[in-house]
């Protein structure tokens, strides 16, 4: 056990009598149930976007945006290689084939600027990661799509309650993911939400989730009974696991208040050592407003990190690299491929470390990390 691990899943305090009114009072325990709808429709309010669904897992919505763009077998998807797998897998799933570009090494994100040169005649679609809960340059993405035509996919499972120049990240383009992930600033253990701009789309979407059936449209009285009419798949979360969200997006901005002001404090402490030119920090554009998903910072380089990681374990602080470009990774290799140079992607990974962020993260827990970091610098 870590004295300060790198994640406690999010809990404050009223998720348990959620359950117990699912299922002693409300009777309801799978999908679709007064918890579900809540969160349903506190996420629409609070997004602005047309439709959201509630999901198994983040990877589930990505899966779900790529049917509905109904992308075929060796058409091509352009995205950032230095993502979570999922990105990728929901493509290959259909037999398409996800197209890698650098990213930028300020926020970690695709670079746009190499978005336009990747795109073929086979391209239907781009995906933007907002990683770290940090938006993309998303005027200029929506841009190159609109003129090529392509559906513009948010992998935004790092960016509930984020913004880009006041607009919700995930209801920006065509489709937006979410994760409740128990590493998520809001969690339901496992679980997500596939947003959907696009209301003409908005009932495919749920025969999708319905296993294919227009089941939604009989719940809500607009047929007399339900039946197969498509292909879909089972995407519905059970109500218990949307009575555990509930309780955390009822506190939607006492938890973001909590982490931002967390995440300030790293910067606060750890800006010295940028200044001496020892670690880079975070970079937040203008325009973008994060939700202080996680903090991390950029080593030298990859021997310095993982002497940096063993230095705090040894002292009961848990600090983890992230993803691992999926470019290098057999299945990237087997199914995808990588457009232009490799400039930053695999350079700035290996310099990155993710600290310890979560809600009931300390302010002392924050200072002993960064007195820690300090430590380990003095002795180099």
């Amino acid at each position: 056990m870590y004295r300060i691990p790198f994640n406690v899943p999010p809990f404050v305090g009223t998720e348990m009598e959620n359950i117990r009114v699912a299922v002693e009072e409300n009777h309801k325990i799978s999908g679709d149930g007064p918890f579900t709808k809540k969160c349903k429709a506190f996420l629409e309010e609070k997004t602005g976007t047309h439709t959201c669904l509630l999901t198994t897992s983040g990877t589930d919505a990505l899966e779900m945006a790529a049917h509905l763009t109904h992308i075929g077998r060796g058409e091509e998807v352009i995205m950032p290689s230095y993502t979570f797998c999922s990105t990728a897998d929901a493509f290959v799933l259909r037999g398409a084939v996800p197209v890698f570009v650098d990213i930028r090494p300020d926020t970690m994100n695709i670079d746009e600027t190499k978005i336009e040169d990747a795109i073929t005649d086979r391209t239907r679609a781009i995906v933007a990661v907002h990683y770290a809960g940090v938006a993309c340059e998303m005027d200029t993405i929506l841009d190159i799509a609109k003129r090529h035509h392509l559906y513009v996919i948010e992998d935004a499972a790092q960016g509930v309650n984020a913004w880009y120049k006041g607009k919700a990240l995930g209801a920006i383009g065509d489709f937006g993911c979410y994760s409740f992930h128990e590493t998520k600033n809001y969690s339901m253990g496992e679980g997500g939400a596939v947003l959907v701009k696009d209301p003409a789309k908005a009932e495919e979407a749920e025969i999708l989730r319905e296993k294919g059936t227009n089941r939604a449209k009989f719940f809500r009285g607009q047929i007399d009974k339900y039946t197969w009419v498509d292909y879909g798949s089972s995407y519905l979360p059970s109500e218990l696991n949307a009575a555990y969200l509930w309780a955390q997006l009822e506190k939607w901005d006492e938890i973001n208040d909590a982490r931002l002001q967390r995440w300030n404090a790293y910067r606060e402490q750890l800006q010295p050592l940028a200044d001496e030119g020892r670690i880079s920090l975070p970079v937040v554009p203008e325009g973008c407003t994060h939700n202080a998903h996680m903090f991390y910072i950029k080593t030298k380089d990859i021997d310095e990190r993982q002497e940096l990681i063993n230095f705090l374990k040894d002292d009961g602080i848990l600090a983890v690299f992230h993803y691992i470009p999926l470019h290098t990774a057999p299945a990237g290799e087997k199914f995808c491929r990588f457009h232009g140079e490799d400039v930053y992607t695999t350079k700035e990974s290996e310099r990155l470390l993710r600290l310890p962020m979560y809600y009931t993260l300390t302010e002392d827990n924050v200072t002993e990390v960064c007195d820690r970091i300090k430590a380990f610098y003095r002795t180099r």
